[in-house]
């Protein structure tokens, strides 16, 4: 769905995949240069010399390789890792990669981007439309907040409710490192 600059992290970008058929998001924190070469493509800029995603497609396509698809794999304390499934026609191989150099690689070879169920259930964000009643709620919680001394990041003293309503907004906003730092002390709490 796209990228967006990190608010708490220099030189990190929210990379944010989309569910296909829903309203589910899935935000990646990812560094400057990956984010770089994933933006690189999606606006077809063509450097003057191949990057490394360019040169692994390269590679690929000169050994006959074809990509079939980008599997973010695995969540194991909040990092995330991802599989690039290849064949030569006469076999199927898995290569274990960062999900951000598979996403890249995967864009240069115009390849699906799946993930599990699960991965999804615990780490995805559900995007939903903020009704005007619903931001007046939002306004109240933020009251509360102040009202609290509770520091913006400091997100474990509020309810699962004032919770869910940050995230809305959040997302709403188009947040999205914000929305996964709430999305990670809901599922704490899970």
């Amino acid at each position: 769905m796209g990228l967006s600059p990190s608010q708490s992290q220099a030189g990190s970008f929210a990379l944010v995949l989309g569910e296909e058929l829903g309203n589910r998001r899935l935000p990646i924190i990812i560094g400057v240069f990956e984010a770089q070469a994933i933006a690189v493509q999606i606006e077809n800029i063509v450097p003057n010399r191949p990057m490394t995603h360019d040169l692994f497609k390269s590679f690929a396509d000169g050994m006959n390789y074809t990509l079939k698809e980008i599997i973010i794999s695995d969540l194991k304390e909040g990092i995330f890792y991802a599989k690039i499934v290849c064949t030569d026609r006469l076999r199927e191989i898995e290569i274990d990669a960062r999900p951000s150099d598979a996403i890249a690689i995967g864009l240069r070879f115009g390849i699906p981007i799946y993930t599990y169920e699960t991965i999804l259930s615990e780490a995805g964000i559900i995007s939903s439309s903020i009704t005007e009643e619903e931001d007046e709620d939002e306004d109240a919680l933020r009251e509360t907040v102040k009202a609290k001394g509770t520091p913006k990041d400091q997100l474990r003293d509020l309810s699962f409710d004032e919770l869910q309503r940050m995230l809305d907004e959040a997302l709403t906003k188009e947040d999205y490192e914000r929305a996964a730092k709430i999305r990670d002390e809901m599922g704490r709490r899970n």
